[in-house]
């Protein structure tokens, strides 16, 4: 089966597309390609994520829209790779997240957990003429689940081995690790978020040069900067980081708010923007290797490492400062691109909903059970 993989992550730069060929559970990746979005679109999506402001005719107007982005992304990278359109079977896309409340709020006398992505898979359906499976996490989460991590299924499909135990770490917008102990069944399979990826990074960027930079590239900012160990130590007292998996999170603990928090601190402590920086990559590296200490049974043999903080060559440096005995690798090294990672998991979660495996994975989310994720649109042909 052939199968397209779309993700638009909490960053919010543009749809990573992934074409992979799935036979028998060996998947090749084909073609892959991110697509920026345009930046009044970027504007308007994130305006979307602030519950004191959102405007539903809007959260209506882009569902849509997005729609037709991610079907746009895909009909680009069939061009541009020469791969035939109709040699697709079928979509996998995650869509855009806008807001997720795995904790969950009461009502009627029940917790009730929600969450919500955009970007209508309808639209997808009908424009590709390929069948759509989208809107995972719901299911997950009506079985009492947090709805994520969503890519451990994938990430055992993918990395699993008899003789070696792995984390693999991917850092995007938030860092989530699945850990595979050597041999592993899927029962054995423990994954969560283990706090901000790129996030907080590239919100303190942003804010520190007044948006004239939006992420630190390779890491050249922190490189410079020298962290302040006082503010770290504070910030690493954030409640979230002691919190027991599984658990998520996202731009509602990490996001602007958050941002604006340490900036605020940051100048009563005159720090100059590559300090600012060097202190929050710091975070992100401190806080993937404390959840490592703290909640799996012990460090993995090695981490493979994937998202766009794979190219943040500070915080990989940092990542093999504080766990020393883990050997670093990428997705590259067994034939994923790093950025490519999470849009191939979600062909992999397409590819095994039409087969009617389940799909979650319980002892990552917290589910009751295993279920069948995502609802499906048939295609035109």
């Amino acid at each position: 089966m052939r199968v397209a993989g779309l993700m638009s992550g909490t960053s919010v730069d543009g749809v990573d597309v992934a074409i992979v060929d799935i036979d028998g559970g060996k998947v090749r990746l084909v073609a892959f390609d991110v697509f920026a979005h345009k930046p009044a679109l970027r504007r308007e999506i994130l305006s979307l994520c602030d519950p004191a402001g959102a405007r539903i005719d809007l959260v209506c107007h882009l569902n849509h829209v997005l729609g037709e982005v991610f079907a746009d992304a895909v009909i680009k990278l069939c061009n541009r790779s020469g791969i035939a359109l109709d040699s697709i079977d079928l979509i996998g896309s995650h869509g855009q997240t806008i807001w997720h409340q795995p904790e969950g709020r009461r009502y009627g006398g029940r917790t009730i957990r929600s969450t919500l992505q955009i970007g209508e898979p309808s639209v997808i359906a009908q424009r590709t003429g390929i069948t759509t499976v989208a809107d995972f996490r719901p299911r997950d989460m009506a079985v009492g689940g947090q709805g994520a991590p969503l890519v451990p299924y994938a990430d055992y499909v993918l990395f699993r081995d008899a003789n070696v135990s792995r984390g693999v770490q991917n850092i995007g917008g938030i860092a989530n690790v699945t850990f595979l102990p050597r041999a592993c069944r899927r029962d054995d399979i423990l994954a969560f978020d283990t706090g901000p990826g790129n996030m907080v990074i590239d919100g303190i960027v942003r804010l520190a040069t007044g948006g004239r930079r939006h992420f630190d590239r390779g890491g050249a900012m922190a490189a410079r900067g020298k962290i302040d160990e006082a503010l770290l130590r504070e910030m690493l007292k954030h409640p979230f980081l002691r919190r027991k998996p599984p658990k998520s999170t996202g731009r509602e603990e990490f996001g602007q708010a958050y941002c604006e928090w340490f900036s605020r601190r940051a100048r009563k402590r005159a720090l100059a923007p590559d300090d600012m920086v060097a202190t929050v990559t710091a975070f992100t590296a401190c806080t993937i290797a404390d959840a490592y200490r703290k909640f799996l049974p012990g460090m993995p043999d090695e981490m493979i490492l994937g998202g766009g903080g794979a190219h943040n060559r500070m915080l990989v440096r940092m990542l093999r400062r504080e766990m020393p005995a883990v050997k670093i690798r990428t997705t590259d090294e067994f034939g994923i691109d790093v950025d490519a990672r999470e849009a191939v998991a979600f062909a992999i979660l397409a590819w095994a909903t039409m087969r009617g495996t389940a799909n979650n994975v319980p002892s990552a989310t917290g589910a009751a059970e295993p279920v069948v994720l995502g609802k499906i649109v048939p295609g035109r042909r």
